[in-house]
């Protein structure tokens, strides 16, 4: 992400760890490395942008005491993930899921350009709303990243995520869009810019991700989860110290060599550290009765990492491979409103291509 976080649709990637902002070449690209600077190069009549869903795995530091609040732990996944179809058009238009939030981000996003906002979008495929994978910046991300390429301009993410209010408190979803992987940042300090990514692993490729999805509930989100923020008692400064040395001692190694186990734990260690503190406004450690009940299988099994991404409902349980993923999702079927799927951890940004 780095100083600018600028959308090019020019340059190619650079080398991971090394990215100062998100890209898009000539043809189904991803995310990567650019320079600063808005430069206008020849636009297109019709693009097409899929972007991750993102799982939230808690907050770091909500005491706050040195000077920055939150931080937060997440990853990029493979899905669901949100693919729109943009091209010119007489007028500005948009077809298919959440398309009155998505012409409001039209509009956004073609005032911050500066550009007409004669643009018609068709949504493809859609991440859940309010269901914990932060679907709305991702959306807003991909309005803007397709607007951007439709006129062969450059788009400071950064500062459109900011005039959005997304990332207002996490910085995963951004990153999760701009290059994918397991992500950390550093929370906000009081001048209000973005947080930080202060680490950003690759996923190992053989882990799956079983997502446990209650499609009859939604987490907290707008008055309710401000309302929340604001109501909440301050947070215990061990509870963070605590958090702040699992993340950095056990999650990340463990990522960083593939032990599942060691990662698993620590993930969960903090999920029951923020899941008690956030029980009050969500009814329990998990905002769904259905979700917990699937989890409490899941921890019977001897499974060492599960959860709820954000607010939820949507739960989660790590595991070494698909093979063992599915066998988990057989375990757990049965009627109901509940609905799994196996998912990737994404080691790649958004992609956005001509049509």
């Amino acid at each position: 992400m780095g100083e600018a976080g600028e959308f090019d649709p020019g340059e190619r990637p650079g080398p991971l760890g090394m990215r100062e902002g998100i890209v898009v070449a000539e043809s189904a690209d991803r995310m990567g490395a650019t320079t600063t600077g808005s430069v206008r190069k020849a636009g297109t009549a019709a693009v097409r942008v899929r972007a991750p869903a993102r799982l939230h795995f808690g907050f770091l530091d909500m005491h706050g005491g040195l000077g920055r609040r939150f931080g937060s732990i997440g990853l990029a996944i493979d899905s669901p993930a949100v693919q729109i179809k943009a091209s010119a058009a007489p007028r500005a238009s948009a077809k298919g899921a959440e398309a009155e939030r998505i012409r409001t981000y039209l509009l956004a996003a073609a005032a911050h350009l500066d550009v007409p906002d004669a643009v018609a979008i068709e949504v493809e495929e859609a991440i859940p709303a309010h269901a914990g994978f932060g679907s709305g910046t991702q959306l807003a991300l991909s309005v803007a990243a397709a607007l951007a390429r439709l006129n062969g301009l450059s788009v400071d993410l950064l500062d459109f995520a900011d005039v959005l209010d997304r990332g207002n408190r996490s910085g995963v979803g951004l990153a999760a869009f701009t290059e994918g992987g397991l992500i950390v940042d550093g929370g906000r300090d009081g001048t209000g810019a973005p947080p930080p990514v202060i680490s950003r692993l690759p996923w190992p490729e053989a882990w799956r991700v079983v997502l446990i999805l209650d499609e009859g509930a939604t987490g907290v989100h707008g008055h309710r989860e401000t309302e929340a923020f604001r109501d909440l008692p301050p947070f215990e400064e061990t509870r963070a110290a605590e958090i702040c040395r699992i993340t950095l001692m056990q999650v990340l190694p463990a990522a960083a060599t593939a032990d599942l186990d060691t990662f698993g734990r620590g993930i969960t260690t903090i999920q029951d550290r923020i899941g008690d503190y956030f029980a009050p406004h969500q009814g329990g450690r998990y905002a769904s009765a259905a979700v917990a009940e699937a989890l409490g299988a899941v921890a019977a099994q001897g499974i060492s990492g599960y959860g709820q991404s954000s607010w939820g409902p949507t739960g989660f349980a790590l595991m070494q491979s698909e093979r063992d993923a599915q066998a988990l999702v057989s375990s757990l079927q049965r009627p109901g409103r509940l609905r799994f799927v196996v998912a990737q951890g994404r080691n790649d940004g958004a992609s956005v291509s001509d049509i």
